[in-house]
């Protein structure tokens, strides 16, 4: 358990467990740092800002892992260089490699009310997270499913 909690101490001293924007020139540095690492390539509209919330959860809850954003307008360099076309586009890395993409809705559903867990699943299955590992809420993630746009009170009912 000691161990557990050094790691832990690294991930977050790498800035693990938070949802930030890292300009173009730290983007590297930031891979090599972290052993995984998914980058949010972003501009300002609404598809961009569905996946940024659900993205600050995630990164709260799986520490193992360093969320980051980069707004795509302002890094031609590293868009071009990642050949990044659609936004929003995840870029999934592993060991400063870029292993997988996540680009739009497709493999979400194809629409923008997505769950959180449907994006962390996607995400678990392209081993840039762990469901049953790091994160300190997985106890009870995984009892209901929940799209951004749904209130917190779970009272979807229509016998009211």
């Amino acid at each position: 358990m000691r161990r557990a909690a050094e790691r832990r101490a690294k991930w977050r001293a790498l800035g693990h467990g938070e949802y930030g924007e890292v300009p173009e020139k730290d983007f590297f540095s930031a891979a090599k740092a972290s052993e995984r690492l998914v980058c949010h390539f972003y501009r300002e509209n609404w598809p961009c800002k569905v996946v940024d919330k659900h993205l600050s959860i995630i990164a709260k809850q799986h520490v193992e892992t360093r969320f980051v954003k980069v707004h795509a307008e302002k890094a031609p360099f590293l868009t071009e260089k990642l050949r990044i076309a659609v936004l929003p586009t995840l870029a999934l890395v592993k060991n400063a490699k870029v292993e997988d993409y996540v680009v739009g809705f497709d493999e979400l559903g194809g629409k923008d009310d997505f769950s959180t867990e449907d994006l962390e699943e996607r995400l678990a299955k392209a081993q840039v997270i762990f469901l049953d590992g790091e994160g300190p809420a997985n106890a009870s993630k995984h009892a209901t499913k929940r799209s951004v746009r749904q209130s917190d009170t779970g009272n979807s009912s229509d016998s009211d």
